[in-house]
């Protein structure tokens, strides 16, 4: 068969486009359907051999047994920093297009914009180059050049075939494109995967978020998202490249043996993504957005340690995270849910905790993020009443030693009964919008409930209560 048949077979497979069904069709008349099928076969055999050569690709447990990395393995571990923002100050610096230096290395990772408006042309020829040919390739930048057209080209060696490639800039001077964040489009930056290989191998960290991934695909970039629990020891197992904007992928193993991992931005070089777009769904997709470091990293203030072990009740219903079936959800916690304070984890560059949670019956564990002062509460634009813990819990087992059952199911039902004390009745029913006293002395709180009705509720003299009772808004209020 000649040459250029295979090589034309192997332009159509890294496309995966109907070219290559045509062609296929095609030559399964003209060959013969036997002669075909061994070619794709060796082809793909080809290809499978190519991917477990490359250092920079891994894959979670379970798809394919995990790639060890000689490099990082002879390295010992370096000790973390004393703070982790210095950590990622210190070692992972952004680098504008403006500051890359010849010899940095990057890899070619299209994704399906990519395929179809290509990246490269072929520094010889000047033809443009198939994003999909250079998947996984290599590139080491050489500088940048002014041409006598007037456009600029921003010149690469590949170091997986060794030819020369260079990206032609839209539009403007060099100057004028490099300070942004666009880039060079499909390019991940493999100095911070380098950089994370060397310091992160092996070391043990805490997750930060629930959701994670999982390969699905040996040859694809194919995954499924899992949820795990926040404030999990897990140990680093590989570090490889993720995709362009968050390159360095890293993967993690649990005490059960559990594997996944999350594609992360380190220095975000040329990472092709502003600063303000590593917000809510994006934010674990920021290496301090998935992971922490333990030991020193995560020390807390002494007036925070003390809340560790202590017996606390929800004063009010209150949303938390919880894993039920092997799935972490949301939930709401009703009030008087007594809990038992296991540990208190600070999430870095903010003035949270987040506290891991055991309910008193059934030993279940819950997460909650808080904020344990007051005024921080107050000074933040987004911190509510629900992130105070002074608001949300009630130090030891509060009125439940001397409560019935019946009142304690009221109270999680935010129903009033005779015989509870205004303590519990606030719990039940938060704060009344109006309280009277009638002309006997005793205490008269009022309630609006939906449809136009207000709950009276009486007090005794002795501050418990006497009569709960609803009306509508406009009628008169009972006598006692």
């Amino acid at each position: 068969m000649p040459n250029h048949f295979f090589c034309k077979i192997v332009v159509t497979f890294w496309h995966k486009s109907q070219i290559f069904f045509l062609s296929l069709h095609a030559n399964l008349i003209q060959n013969g359907m036997k002669r075909m099928i061994f070619l794709v076969a060796l082809l793909s055999a080809i290809l499978s051999v190519s991917a477990q050569d490359n250092p920079y690709i891994v894959k979670t447990k379970g798809v394919k047994k995990p790639v060890v990395n000689k490099v990082a393995d002879s390295q010992k571990p370096v000790e973390e920093e004393a703070e982790p923002t210095d950590f990622m100050g210190k070692n992972f610096r952004f680098y504008s297009m403006c500051d890359w230096k010849e010899g940095m290395r990057f890899m070619v990772i299209p994704e399906k914009y990519d395929m179809l408006v290509n990246t490269f042309r072929d520094a010889e020829t000047g033809k443009e180059v198939s994003s999909g040919i250079l998947r996984h390739h290599i590139m080491v930048y050489q500088g940048h050049e002014d041409m006598p057209n007037g456009r600029v080209h921003v010149n690469f060696t590949c170091e997986t075939n060794g030819k020369n490639y260079y990206y032609q800039l839209p539009n403007g001077t060099f100057e004028d494109y490099c300070y942004g964040k666009l880039g060079v489009p499909t390019l991940a930056y493999l100095g911070d995967v380098d950089k994370a290989r060397e310091l992160l191998m092996g070391q043990t960290m805490l997750t930060r978020t629930q959701l994670y991934r999982v390969d699905t695909e040996y040859d694809g970039d194919g995954y499924k998202e899992v949820t795990v629990d926040k404030n999990i020891p897990v140990v680093v197992k590989a570090i490889g490249v993720g995709t362009r904007s968050f390159p360095v992928k890293i993967i993690v193993e649990d005490e059960n043996g559990n594997q996944f991992y999350q594609s992360v931005a380190m220095s975000k070089t040329n990472c092709g993504m502003r600063d303000d777009e590593f917000i809510v769904d994006n934010e674990k997709f920021l290496f301090q957005g998935s992971f922490d470091f333990t030991g020193a990293n995560m020390s807390v203030s002494d007036n925070v340690k003390e809340y560790i072990n202590q017996t606390v009740y929800t004063k009010h219903p209150t949303s938390m995270s919880s894993k039920g079936s092997g799935k972490v959800r949301d939930m709401k916690v009703p009030r008087f849910t007594g809990f038992i304070i296991d540990e208190i984890a600070p999430v870095k560059n903010s003035a949270y905790y987040t506290l891991t949670l055991r309910e008193v019956e059934s030993r279940r564990i819950y997460y909650k993020d808080v904020i344990f002062r007051e005024e921080e509460v107050l000074n933040s634009r987004n911190a509510s009443d629900d992130d105070y813990f002074g608001y949300i819990f009630g130090m030891g087992e509060g009125s439940a030693k001397s409560t019935s059952k019946e009142t304690r199911a009221a109270i999680r039902e935010g129903r009033v009964i005779p015989g509870m004390s205004k303590e519990e009745v606030e719990m039940a029913m938060g704060e009344p919008f109006r309280k009277v006293v009638d002309s006997e002395g005793a205490d008269l709180w009022m309630y609006a409930r939906s449809n136009n009705v207000i709950l009276d509720v009486w007090f005794t003299d002795r501050g418990v209560v006497k009569l709960a009772k609803a009306r509508k808004a406009n009628s008169k209020s009972s006598k006692k």
